[in-house]
């Protein structure tokens, strides 16, 4: 079983002429490794994600938000909330902080930020710290591999299918 091997990533160095898995240049001998004949080219590297609240966001003047979208964490996003006072005080308000930071979108508000966030209904709250979840590990778990019968490529899980499994 062969990983994919440095620079081999999502969205780096892919393109024409840069190893596009047709040959040695990628690592693999021709047609074996990921993107070679047959295989599917991965997509860029998506960075925001659209969703549906189960209940939606209900504002000052009685208008429900259902609609948004969350961008991709940064390392700063799960940073920055931790020196949060609120969050020092209280740990369960991390979430409510980290996604008023990721959160792009919702309905037509003007802006989405943790105070509009502390305001949800608990079930949107919770769809919207699964959604974080779901999103920000997708990818980081799997390997790109080929069959060393058949030289076939695949993605494998490397984590549980549930969240939470190993």
């Amino acid at each position: 079983m062969r990983r994919q091997g440095p620079g081999q990533g999502q969205g780096q160095g892919q393109g024409p002429g840069s190893g596009s898995g047709s040959g040695p240049a990628d690592g693999y001998p021709s047609g074996a490794g990921i993107g070679g004949p047959g295989t599917a080219v991965r997509e860029p590297l998506r960075t925001e994600f659209e969703f549906e609240l189960p209940r939606g966001f209900v504002d000052e003047s009685g208008a429900v938000h259902r609609n948004g979208s969350m961008r991709l964490a940064t390392a700063r996003d799960e940073l920055v909330p931790l020196r949060d006072v609120r969050v020092r005080e209280n740990p369960a308000y991390l979430s409510v902080v980290l996604l008023g930071r990721v959160i792009t979108r919702l309905g037509t508000l003007a802006a989405v930020h943790d105070g509009t966030v502390e305001n949800m209904f608990a079930s949107d709250l919770a769809f919207l710290q699964d959604f974080y979840r779901r999103i920000n590990a997708e990818g980081h778990t799997r390997a790109a591999v080929s069959c060393p019968h058949c030289e076939g490529a695949f993605e494998v899980e490397l984590a549980g299918s549930r969240l939470g499994e190993s």
